[in-house]
Formats: C-alpha cells, sequence, structure tokens
C-alpha cells in the first residue's frame, strides 16, 4: 500500500470515530411557527385567538380550566449515553374567567424545574407468588383437568343426560 493510501484510510477511520461522538440533538413539544407564546399580550388576547395564533396547548391545567402549558423541550444524546435535556420551556398562560382573556403569561424555564425522589418501593399484592415448577406442576394429582363423575365435557352445570 502506498503511504498517500495509508494516510487516507488513517483519515477516513478518524473521521468515522469521531462522527460517532457527535451528539444528536432532538426537539419535542410546542414548536412556535409564527408566533411564540411568552408573547401574547395580556388583556388582549383572549382563547379563541390565542388557538389561532398558536394552535392548541401542549397541556390544559387539570383543576383550572383556564390555565393553558405550551411545553417544549430540546435534548442531547451521544453516542449511548442516556439523552441530557439542555433546553427546557414551559409558557403557562392563565386567562380571566370571566371574558376569557389572557390574565398572565408565565415562562419557565429548566432552572425553575425541580428534582423529584420517587418512592421506588412497591405496595405488595394480596396471595403470593409462585415459581415457575410449582405453577407447571400445581394441578397435578387435584385432578382439575379431568371431567368430575356427574358432569360430562361440553354440559351445563346441573343439566343430565
Amino acid at each position: 500500500m502506498s503511504r498517500p493510501a495509508v494516510f487516507a484510510a488513517a483519515v477516513l477511520a478518524l473521521a468515522l470515530s469521531t462522527s460517532a461522538c457527535t451528539p444528536l440533538t432532538s426537539y419535542s413539544g410546542f414548536q412556535a411557527i409564527e408566533a411564540k407564546p411568552a408573547d401574547m399580550k395580556v388583556g388582549q388576547d383572549s382563547k379563541s385567538t390565542l388557538m389561532e395564533k398558536l394552535g392548541s396547548p401542549s397541556a390544559v391545567s387539570t383543576f383550572d380550566q383556564n390555565t393553558w402549558y405550551y411545553i417544549s423541550q430540546t435534548t442531547d444524546r451521544v453516542a449511548f449515553y442516556m439523552p441530557r435535556v439542555i433546553k427546557r420551556d414551559v409558557v403557562a398562560i392563565k386567562f380571566n374567567p370571566a371574558d376569557e382573556k389572557v390574565a398572565s403569561v408565565n415562562t419557565y424555564t429548566l432552572k425553575d424545574g425541580k428534582v423529584i425522589a420517587y418512592n421506588g418501593r412497591e405496595t405488595p399484592t394480596r396471595g403470593r407468588e409462585m415459581t415457575i415448577l410449582e405453577q407447571l406442576l400445581g394441578n397435578v394429582g387435584r385432578g382439575g383437568m379431568l371431567p368430575q363423575d356427574d358432569e360430562a365435557p361440553g354440559q351445563r352445570p346441573g343439566e343430565r343426560r
């Protein structure tokens, strides 16, 4: 092999190995096309104008139907590592219930989020867990597969032939 061919192969191998470490950026949630949720004007815009400008919200508050959320998130993933959230925007738009005009527009970012410690314990269910062997051999000797003397297969209970 000639010297330029070896050099070209080495450069190609180096380019391929470094391209595997390039982060893949993905965007999810609400994507602002023509108007941004944070640009909505308090007291001027209503629910109907918001639907025209932005479309339907990402989520509506469970306890207050007059609060809409527009949520967007940007994540990076490098090779086989877990995705990392780079940017998260949550715009909460609250409406006045009387006239359905925008009462407030609040923007929350990734810095405003809180880490919640979930409890990993499970609630035990009633009964006991059976092993595979107990499940396979559980009916052996009980006669559960054979019909009783007074009933034939395909016969309704209490019906005699």
